[in-house]
């Protein structure tokens, strides 16, 4: 349950300031490894098909 309570609380202070271009106020340094993990997170680029694209 603890495990649980803490990642929603990293997860709620990611979205509160980093992932809007803020710093955290109480520890940046928190704030500069939430960006770099959140960069080196893979990501799915969307596929598009010819129909959609001439829309």
């Amino acid at each position: 349950m603890v495990l649980i309570l803490l990642l929603a609380g990293a997860v709620t202070a990611y979205v509160a300031y980093p992932h809007r271009g803020e710093e955290l106020p109480v520890a940046p340094w928190i704030g500069e490894a939430m960006e770099r993990a959140a960069d080196a997170a893979p990501v799915i680029e969307p596929e598009y098909q010819d129909s959609e694209r001439k829309h």
